[in-house]
């Protein structure tokens, strides 16, 4: 038990500014919708059509800078200086790229809005605000792929106070765009997507600062940058990054598809699904960023081969993350109507929100534990099993049973959510199990009959 605790602070110390980072930024998406709440409903259904589309344009970016993050710590556990440096500037100047290619793929899509079937009153109003949230995907890749980076080398400090100002300017930015404010004009939705886009452009530039005149950064900055891909190592990274966009393209889609069937109900429930996913998102980003702080320890115990140390941080992790998690479901319980309240003055979202939150109470110990484990695989490199486990979790059985249960039998918007939570238990389970497994020690006689072959 004492070595479980001694992991365990170690871990914490590391994820408390991650887990901050992570707040912070979804901050950002919940004071935007707070913010457009008082707009309207109609609004608020935009918004939530908006930021599920960009949810689905950012998988692939997430992949790629949770891979860079595996080959820093793999490579930073090992004392391999060098190594670390090259795998970071590869992935930077690949994460530009990939920025601005998500952003143009999110623009085509404007053209094609109708055929997602939504509400004509919200398809009508979501161009505007949909291209300057695409925009805000060029600076906001290589801007994490630089947090990712920092927090892979014990540095995760520096990064949270720069997105913690970005966040704080966000806000300032919204009650001015949006109302009209502090001189600025009335833009509305609009406003929103313009505050997001400048918040996310200036928190690029102060962490590319950040990187350049760090003294704790310099370590890990490459000696120089204008030189040719090294392709090898761009390859290496996109084998585990693939696999994990893999992973969360099928969760966060999953989600994103209900955003779409709900849709067929109305505005009403639109506008309740978003402020429920808002909720949950928000709470899903405490052992959110427990993972990520378990990804680079596990990455850093496998450069070092430690594996009492790996077994050890990981039984803390899903300790602290149960305890976590339990507390936020009773919240959600218990507390429903009062968070739905916080977000609009529409009796009928009200109503819809709180019965969804309930749901979203009971699934949450199941989500942190999903993504623990997750992460944990993700640190080992074993990615493409976990990959068909989420797969079968959420498009086998969550989405087909919120499905049937939403139309076949009449409980709407809740039964589409209760295929969601039905989804999430499974695969809690499914990659805990395989995470058992692979923390087994190897008997000596496999390990020579392996080095055998």
């Amino acid at each position: 038990m004492k070595a479980i605790l001694k992991e365990n602070k170690k871990t914490l110390s590391l994820a408390f500014p991650i887990v901050a980072g992570q707040l912070s930024q979804m901050l950002l998406g919940l004071s935007d919708t707070l913010m457009i709440g008082h707009l309207g409903t109609v609004e608020l259904a935009v918004a939530a059509l908006v930021n599920g589309l960009f949810l689905l344009a950012f998988v692939p970016a997430i992949g790629w800078f949770a891979a860079v993050s595996v080959q820093v710590s793999h490579a930073f556990g090992a004392n391999q200086q060098s190594e670390s440096a090259e795998s970071f500037r590869n992935g930077l100047l690949v994460s530009v790229v990939i920025g601005i290619a998500l952003s143009g793929l999110l623009l085509a899509l404007i053209p094609f809005l109708g055929l997602l079937r939504q509400p004509a009153e919200v398809v009508a109003m979501t161009p505007p605000y949909l291209i300057w949230v695409a925009l805000s995907l060029i600076p906001i890749v290589p801007a994490m792929t630089i947090k990712s980076f920092a927090e892979s080398r014990n540095h995760p400090w520096g990064v949270f106070w720069i997105l913690l100002g970005g966040v704080a300017l966000n806000v300032l930015l919204n009650y001015a765009l949006i109302f009209g404010e502090l001189g600025a004009p009335a833009l509305g939705l609009v406003g929103a997507g313009v505050a997001t886009f400048i918040a996310r452009l200036l928190s690029m530039a102060a962490l590319v600062r950040y990187l350049g005149r760090s003294a704790t950064m310099a370590p890990g900055r490459p000696p120089r940058w204008l030189i040719p891909l090294d392709t090898g190592k761009c390859k290496e990274t996109a084998r585990i990054a693939l696999p994990v966009a893999g992973q969360l393209l099928l969760e966060i889609g999953a989600f994103t598809i209900a955003a779409l069937i709900i849709g067929q109900f109305g505005p009403v429930a639109l506008a309740s699904h978003q402020i429920a996913l808002t909720c949950a998102s928000l709470t899903f980003m405490l052992p959110l960023g427990l993972s990520m702080a378990v990804t680079i320890r596990v990455a850093h115990s496998l450069g070092r081969g430690q594996a009492d140390e790996r077994r050890n941080l990981l039984m803390g992790a899903h300790a602290t993350t149960f305890l976590i998690m339990s507390t936020c479901a009773l919240a959600y319980i218990f507390a429903g109507d009062l968070i739905a309240k916080a977000f609009t003055t529409d009796p009928l979202v009200i109503a819809l929100t709180s019965s969804l939150l309930v749901i979203v109470g009971f699934f949450q110990i199941f989500d942190g534990v999903q993504i623990i484990s997750m992460s944990a695989l993700r640190a080992m490199r074993d990615v493409n099993l976990p990959t068909g486990i989420i797969f079968a979790c959420f498009w086998i059985l969550g989405i087909p049973l919120g499905s049937l249960l939403a139309f076949s039998f009449d409980a709407g918007p809740q039964g589409l959510w209760i295929g969601l939570a039905a989804g999430l238990t499974l695969a809690a389970f499914a990659l805990t199990l395989r995470l058992i497994r692979r923390l087994k020690p190897v008997p000596p006689q496999a390990k020579v009959q392996s080095a055998a072959r």
